[in-house]
């Protein structure tokens, strides 16, 4: 598996480093609103080279969490076209794959603040029955239907885009993954979703999955079942990144914890990764506010990073993989 972290486009020279210093190769990269045309992606990808660093996949919310996509507003085509303008610079880059979450509100939480559960530090906290008494997030209620016809007509746009830069599309299950939330309809709350989602787009090779784990944990069985659905989807080749997160209890109410102290068995699901012959991309999706004195947010990806890479090591141990490093169809054998 190619571990990998996330990080923003504006990163110091000294985040690199530590990066580095981590044993991390893979980085996944969010750019801000005005910070993605093809010179500055050059310019990072110069930067990060210095300290052994590859972009494997890249977004920006800006973009691709647009809500005139997501919700058919006026200036869809416009979005749409920027959202495609994003793709082709990656694909002038050689970056593989870019980021899609059909969430126009991203990832909705009710508190960013300490939790019973989350060791004094400030994490993320869904509370269900609070979110319920929220007035639609943009003006009504929508209908499902409305929301898979604007899916479909997002795909028309950009699936022949992507095949013609040969970037894949890595799609994101919506955070959290409740039917209806703030008076818009899930896209994908279930795995049965994500097969509809692969059908409407024929199958192409061109849209794939961010499996978060964290959002099957989230729904507790409702998801699917996690080990199952991994086998499934990584045997099916449609998984392109892993997101590794644990919580403290499925949906009514959770918080964003530590990967070992949360309710899932985090080295079950990552020895189901291995015996599946997963070989893709793999990250902490999120992690606590963290310590400014000590990393902050980055050196709060830098504990979970640690002991992921510990799970991983474990569970390819156990099950008798070979910890070279594995050749990669996306990344060209590297």
């Amino acid at each position: 598996m190619k571990v990998q972290v996330p990080m923003w486009s504006h990163a110091s020279d000294s985040e690199l480093q530590f990066y580095r210093e981590m044993g991390i190769r893979y980085v996944s990269v969010m750019f801000g609103k005005d910070d993605w045309d093809y010179d500055h992606v050059c310019r990072l990808q110069e930067r990060m080279a210095g300290f052994d660093l590859e972009i494997t996949d890249a977004g920006s919310f800006f973009v691709f969490k647009n809500p005139v996509i997501h919700l058919g507003m006026e200036g869809r085509e416009q979005a749409i076209e920027q959202y495609n303008a994003f793709t082709r610079i990656m694909g002038q880059c050689k970056i593989p794959i870019v980021s899609l979450a059909w969430q126009p509100d991203g990832a909705v939480r009710s508190y960013r603040k300490i939790g019973q559960y989350t060791r004094g530090s400030v994490s993320g906290i869904v509370d269900m029955e609070e979110l319920a008494a929220r007035k639609p997030s943009h003006g009504r209620v929508y209908g499902e239907e409305e929301i898979w016809e604007n899916f479909r007509y997002f795909l028309d746009w950009a699936l022949p885009v992507c095949q013609e830069t040969g970037v894949k599309m890595a799609l994101h299950p919506n955070d959290p993954p409740a039917v209806c939330v703030q008076g818009v309809p899930s896209l994908i709350y279930n795995t049965e979703c994500f097969k509809k989602a692969f059908e409407m787009a024929e199958n192409s090779p061109y849209l794939g999955m961010k499996l978060c784990v964290g959002c099957w944990l989230e729904s507790g069985n409702a998801f699917g079942n996690l080990l199952e659905d991994i086998r499934y989807f990584v045997q099916s080749g449609k998984v392109l990144a892993v997101h590794f997160r644990n919580l403290s209890s499925p949906m009514p109410y959770f918080e964003e914890v530590l990967l070992e102290d949360g309710y899932a068995d985090m080295y079950g699901i990552m020895k189901a990764l291995v015996g599946s012959g997963y070989d893709g991309l793999i990250s902490v999706d999120h992690a606590s506010a963290g310590i400014p004195e000590f990393g902050g947010v980055a050196g709060a990806y830098g504990y979970s990073t640690g002991y992921m890479k510990g799970l991983l090591m474990a569970a390819e141990m156990e099950i008798g993989k070979n910890i070279k490093k594995r050749t990669g169809a996306i990344f060209g054998g590297k």
